[in-house]
């Protein structure tokens, strides 16, 4: 069913008028990183330009002016449907972009950390000059000298070569050797030397057993990875959420002052008759004096209605960052169809919520820290070897085992610290899960209630608009009073915002049902099968 409002003439016009944008189209700025992460078969891709062959460049982001490096220019319509402005936000969003390069830092990490027990080869290179200058007392090593030399020859006893040998006649008296030697030797010496030295060697070092260490520390930085995709993900749903919130509010605040336009419009006529009525006597002074109080208020009204507008559409603009006015061309709409059973919808989000996939990151990480603690009890062998590079060159090579004893951190309670990091996630998972149902339950009880005050009101719509009819011509006849006219009038226009704003309360609440089971462009499949959907000020 789509409700007739037609949204031509010359209020409609005007009110497109004052929409008019400043510029066709904007350069606005996107920051890409290229890592492309899955979690739990989704997949977190990096934003993909609409130009065929775009440049990376450094632009200015067109609200905070400020220079935005690694971007591309992008062209974008001021008039965008539901789908292309999701589009455009994921490719404009500042926030998406510094949640993927969050995302591509931690998975380089990983990448890094996967080599730490890979062998690795090292080159040693060295030159060297010296200077050595001492002063060497020599004094001690003299007066031994010189004591041994005088000592020669003392104490020798030859009575027992008497019966071998003729006995060896008298010496002469000889100089004193010491004396003479120790005038040589002098009391110290200087030392003074300098040269320099080259050396190059060639290293290898290859952890062949770290117990586990390596792995541990991959898969906590891996699950660290995984946290960060669900918390990337978890903002891009809330800003989805946010888009429906703010382009859907755009489209209800331009129906609704275009409601007030047409009622201004309505009020006019209505003055205009009443103003007749009072010159030919029908009404008294009292009665045109109403009409023309009820003219000024529907004409402040409308101002502030188009005021209204125009700052709902502010708000869509900065969002998609253009400094122009966005246009929204996908209608309101309400399904008269019944929605599924609250478990699907309670099924869908234990499946798909990226709150539960960050909480099974903090598992995974608790553990890998367990694993990692676990160690501690376990050696590290290390195969080692260098060689130098020279003519004749020295090598040595070998293998080592290493065990932690005793001192560091207590790796009895590096473990059950990790135990209750795991009994802590798995608590965590239990609130979260609880907190999901409950959530999901009200989110569709919400759409319930939206769908049945949006049919509801209908009939006070038909039954304001033919009572605002019969006193219009009631006017005319002379058997309403102007005063009637107006009270109609405002019941009319009540009714009719009443019901838009229903359709708006349906679409957020849909919006937010969506978002709780973790699959927000759900939303889209449901707008596409609604059978009732409000006019619309802009067309594609």
């Amino acid at each position: 069913m789509i409700i007739p409002l037609m949204l031509s003439g010359a209020s409609g016009q005007a009110l497109a008028d004052s929409y008019a944008p400043t510029a066709a189209s904007i350069n606005a700025s996107t920051q890409i990183v290229d890592r492309t992460t899955p979690v739990n078969n989704i997949s977190y891709p990096a934003a993909q330009p609409i130009a065929a062959t775009p440049t990376l460049d450094t632009l200015i982001d067109p609200i905070t002016h400020k220079s935005v490096s690694n971007s591309y220019p992008l062209e974008v319509s001021s008039f965008l449907s539901l789908e292309q402005a999701q589009n455009t936000l994921f490719q404009v969003s500042p926030k998406l972009a510094a949640n993927q390069a969050a995302i591509a830092a931690s998975d380089y990490q990983t990448d890094a950390l996967a080599t730490v027990d890979r062998p690795f080869v090292f080159a040693q290179l060295s030159a060297n000059a010296y200077k050595i200058q001492e002063d060497i007392d020599l004094s001690s090593l003299r007066n031994r000298v010189i004591d041994g030399v005088n000592n020669v020859g003392n104490g020798f006893d030859n009575s027992g070569m008497n019966n071998l040998a003729p006995p060896i006649p008298p010496v002469p008296d000889l100089p004193n050797f010491g004396e003479i030697i120790g005038e040589r030797l002098p009391d110290s010496y200087d030392f003074n030397r300098s040269g320099s030295t080259t050396g190059a060697g060639l290293g290898v070092a290859w952890p062949v057993y770290t117990a586990g260490r390596t792995k541990a520390l991959t898969g906590a930085s891996n699950a660290r990875t995984q946290e960060a995709v669900a918390d990337g993900i978890l903002d891009r749903n809330e800003l989805y959420n946010t888009l429906i919130e703010r382009y859907f509010k755009a489209q209800l605040a331009i129906i609704a002052a275009y409601l007030r336009e047409d009622a201004y419009d309505t009020l006019q006529q209505t003055d205009h008759t009443a103003q007749r009525l009072f010159e030919e006597g029908f009404i008294s002074r009292v009665d045109r004096l109403q009409a023309q109080s009820a003219l000024a208020d529907a004409k402040s009204e409308s101002i502030k209605a188009n005021n209204d507008a125009r700052l709902a559409m502010i708000a869509l603009q900065r969002l998609l960052r253009t400094d122009y006015r966005i246009k929204p061309t996908t209608p309101l709409f309400v399904s008269s169809k019944p929605l599924s059973d609250v478990s699907y919808y309670q099924n869908l989000a234990l499946t798909n919520h990226p709150g539960l996939q960050k909480v099974a990151a903090k598992r995974v990480q608790a553990q890998q820290l367990r694993a990692l603690s676990d160690t501690g009890y376990k050696p590290t062998v290390l195969l080692y070897g260098f060689s130098q590079v020279e003519k004749d060159p020295s090598w040595i090579a070998g293998v080592s085992a290493s065990w932690k004893l005793w001192g560091g951190l207590d790796k009895t309670a590096s473990l059950a610290a990790s135990d209750a990091r795991i009994r802590q996630a798995d608590l965590s998972e239990i609130e979260v899960s609880d907190n999901l149902l409950l959530l999901v339950e009200k989110n569709w009880n919400d759409v319930n209630n939206a769908q049945a005050r949006y049919q509801a009101l209908q009939s006070n719509v038909d039954l304001a608009q033919e009572v605002l009819r019969l006193r219009r011509l009631g006017l005319q006849e002379g058997v309403n009073t102007t005063i009637d006219v107006v009270q109609a009038q405002t019941q009319a226009l009540k009714a009719r915002t009443e019901q838009a704003q229903a359709a708006n309360d349906y679409v957020q609440a849909l919006a937010s049902l969506m978002q709780s089971c973790g699959t927000p462009l759900a939303f889209n499949t449901y707008l596409n099968a609604a059978d009732i959907r409000l006019p619309t000020l802009y067309t594609p």
